[in-house]
């Protein structure tokens, strides 16, 4: 099958926070980079508690007796740029660049490993990545690239599991086993020592022969051994088209199965966690001096900002927002009706409560305490039963008001409440800003002799 939706998000994950907005080495935030899937030279983890040198993925798959796994380890290797005077017959240097810059190189290491090794005893394969210095005149000014040689492992084991299925439990773990600076003992802090370092470091695993299960939402057979895998610094998921299951990726980002890029990003913003439309625009909005200060920072800001500012309103409108995967919701009871329940023409959307006549939050009640509780009815708030939400524990013993009883699409039921106490609950109420709590994390007041709401 082919991998190139799975490499699309494995290189999001590879250079997620690399340079972040605004995208300048002098913003606070770009002066400590390489947060995500470090693996530290072995000597600085030992001496550092919050760093490690080691990623393990463990993960579940069943086979048909002769599976074989490829395994890809894709990391950075940093590349420290160091930036001197004017160079010889150049002109006056950039002050926008950087004295010191990180740039990053990207790296792969693929191993394959036979059913045979799989299942018995498995594979400890070492790998070297060479180091390098490269010259050259930048801007005016003389440019030093420098890459410390990397050395590393990456063990590769199935131990059967037990049951009348066939499947087994695989551990992939990746060890940088680089000296670097550390051997010289220079490196007194994480600055000195990250030119030594994997950075980013993630794995995608291919099954032959076989098919992963979700970590996530594993068969019922499997729920155990699922829960047993200890994955350290990353986390396994389904890669691929959605029902795949023939690769896994290991990110050190918690992502769901089968993660996509969105198609309507134009490009790398190295932030996922933003919206790109704002960030996009954001980025629009610095000045023509901030904007000659990212392109010097590094090649990637400088086409990150020359993207941003080449985009058109076509790209831009697109970035406002889509819908996946949503049809016009038809009640059971018949085909849809074209008009909203007030008759003024719109479709009712599927979440609406209004779309769905089985539901009615108004009228609807539930049985707390064998009391039947609904709009109207006065409660004792008892917070804690099912969550340890700190917001909803400041509020335990107070009395409260139900306005609603609802249900969501997994036909869960909640009560909407607003305090008996609170001056502007009549405000909150007008606005539908309610607080929610299941039913088991309420006590009925025994005090009313009817239905609360009943002849309100």
């Amino acid at each position: 099958m082919s991998l190139d939706a799975v490499r699309r998000i494995a290189d999001a994950v590879l250079y997620e926070g690399y340079i972040l907005y605004p995208y300048r080495a002098s913003a606070q935030k770009n002066r400590s980079r390489w947060q995500f899937g470090v693996l530290m030279p072995p000597a600085f983890a030992a001496a550092d508690p919050s760093e490690t040198s080691t990623m393990r993925a463990e993960c579940v798959f069943e086979h048909h007796g002769q599976p074989a796994v490829e395994v890809t380890v894709r990391f950075l290797q940093v590349q420290r740029r160091r930036t001197g005077g004017a160079a010889p017959d150049a002109s006056t240097p950039d002050t926008n660049v950087p004295d010191v810059w990180d740039e990053a190189v990207e790296r792969e290491v693929t191993l394959t490993v036979s059913s045979r090794a799989l299942l018995s005893d498995g594979t400890d394969t070492r790998f070297t990545v060479p180091g390098g210095e490269e010259t050259e005149t930048m801007a005016g000014a003389r440019v030093v690239r420098r890459r410390e040689p990397l050395t590393g492992s990456v063990s590769v084991r199935a131990t059967p599991l037990p049951g009348p299925w066939q499947a087994a439990m695989l551990t992939v773990r990746v060890t940088n086993e680089s000296d670097g600076a550390m051997r010289a003992g220079t490196a007194a802090s994480r600055e000195e020592a990250l030119p030594a370092a994997l950075v980013a470091a993630h794995l995608v695993i291919t099954v032959s022969g076989g098919a992963f299960l979700s970590m996530t939402d594993p068969p019922e057979w499997a729920s155990p051994q699922v829960a047993a895998c200890q994955s350290q610094g990353c986390w396994p998921v389904l890669a691929g088209p959605e029902g795949s299951r023939q690769v896994m990726l290991a990110a050190p980002i918690i992502l769901p199965d089968h993660p996509q890029v969105a198609q309507e990003s134009p490009g790398e913003l190295y932030d996922g966690t933003e919206i790109d439309e704002i960030l996009t625009l954001r980025t629009l909005a610095l000045s023509d001096e901030e904007k000659a200060e990212a392109r010097a920072t590094d090649p990637r800001a400088a086409a990150l900002i020359d993207r941003v500012d080449a985009m058109d309103a076509p790209t831009m409108e697109q970035l406002h927002g889509t819908i996946r995967a949503m049809s016009a919701h038809r009640p059971a009871s018949g085909p849809a009706s074209p008009a909203g329940p007030a008759g003024d023409g719109e479709q009712v959307p599927w979440w609406d409560p209004g779309a769905d006549a089985s539901v009615s939050p108004g009228t609807d009640s539930v049985f707390v305490c064998g009391q039947r509780v609904a709009r109207g009815s006065r409660v004792t708030l008892r917070p804690g039963a099912r969550r340890a939400d700190a917001q909803d524990m400041f509020l335990a013993g107070r009395a409260a008001l139900v306005e609603a009883v609802l249900v969501d699409v997994d036909d869960t039921t909640y009560l909407a409440v607003t305090l008996a106490d609170d001056p502007a609950a009549d405000l909150q109420s007008a606005h539908g800003r309610f607080l929610y709590f299941s039913p088991d994390e309420v006590e009925p007041d025994i005090s009313e002799t009817s239905l609360g709401g009943a002849g309100q």
